[in-house]
């Protein structure tokens, strides 16, 4: 059996299938159909035919990553082993602060605007929340409760007492008018 280069049909059939030398693949059985053909055309016929083909792309899988991944996000393969950077390379702490802030803030405007709490409140809050007094939504909003329970149990006792001051001022009152009609009573028993 006679070897055949075949240097100029790959370039060809290279150039036709617009791919690299290496992805051409020649029908061993046909060399010398093959050898035959020195123009374009010929080799495109032969494309046709079947005897030069384009070989199929090698498949890089991915795979074994998208299941590594999958397993990351469940938690594995993240011990300190596995970190390169610092805590705070890897989720800065400015990016949480921000996060935080912003949830806080959010829910302050939110509380404002539905009327839950004044002017005076989300401005006290707020400037708590830059301070960094509280941390989640939730010691914030018990802190809203507890401060609106005060208030409204402030206004409560306020008004008890008021309640209270008017009921002793009318029962000091009749005391004195009673006082007063029995002084004038002795007073015209005396005289008379």
């Amino acid at each position: 059996m006679v070897a055949f280069k075949l240097r100029v049909q790959r370039r060809l059939a290279s150039e036709i299938l617009k791919c690299g030398q290496k992805k051409v693949w020649m029908d061993p059985t046909e060399c010398e159909e093959i050898n035959s053909a020195n123009s374009r055309q010929n080799v495109r016929k032969l494309i046709g035919d079947g005897f030069i083909m384009k070989r199929p792309d090698v498949v890089h899988s991915r795979a074994r990553v998208q299941a590594r991944l999958a397993a990351k996000q469940k938690g594995r393969h993240t011990g300190h082993g596995k970190r390169k950077g610092t805590r705070d390379a890897r989720l800065p702490m400015k990016v949480i602060w921000v996060r935080r802030i912003r949830v806080l803030r959010r829910m302050l405007r939110k509380y404002r605007e539905q009327g839950k709490i004044d002017k005076s409140l989300y401005h006290e809050l707020y400037v708590q929340v830059k301070g960094a007094k509280y941390k989640t939504k939730r010691q914030l909003m018990e802190v809203i409760h507890h401060l609106k329970y005060e208030k409204t149990r402030a206004a409560a006792l306020a008004e008890q007492a008021e309640l209270a001051k008017n009921k002793a001022d009318a029962r000091r009152k009749k005391r004195a008018d009673r006082l007063e009609a029995a002084r004038r009573a002795a007073t015209g028993a005396a005289e008379a």
